[in-house]
């Protein structure tokens, strides 16, 4: 279990090294000290994620139309896009490791 300990914190070390990683935080930094940004792009991402996991197939085009729409200019702001995009880039990284995990384990 050592060796798998050791090479774990190996990995973390190398992505928090990772120019994904580093700009995230920065992004990240940035957003923390805009005021009440962080609240904004929080609301922002919890109706987004609500709406994509909505069950409901009724009207879900127009909803999403309407959310797109609601957010248009919020989405312009270049603070919000750059946090968004560095996230979004490091969310991608993250999955991408766990699946190469997974894909190099034989487990049923």
């Amino acid at each position: 279990m050592m060796e798998v300990q050791e090479a774990l914190e190996q990995l973390a070390q190398a992505v928090k090294e990772s120019e994904v990683y580093r700009e995230y935080r920065r992004q990240s930094e940035r957003v923390d000290n805009a005021g009440d940004m962080r609240e904004k792009i929080d609301e922002y991402r919890v109706r987004n994620f609500e709406l994509q996991n909505s069950v409901q197939t009724e009207d879900l085009l127009d909803k999403l139309d309407d959310f797109e729409r609601e957010y248009e200019k919020f989405r312009e702001d270049p603070l919000v896009e750059e946090f968004l995009d560095a996230e979004l880039a490091f969310c991608r990284m993250m999955q991408e490791i766990d699946v190469k995990l997974a894909e190099a384990m034989d487990f049923e």
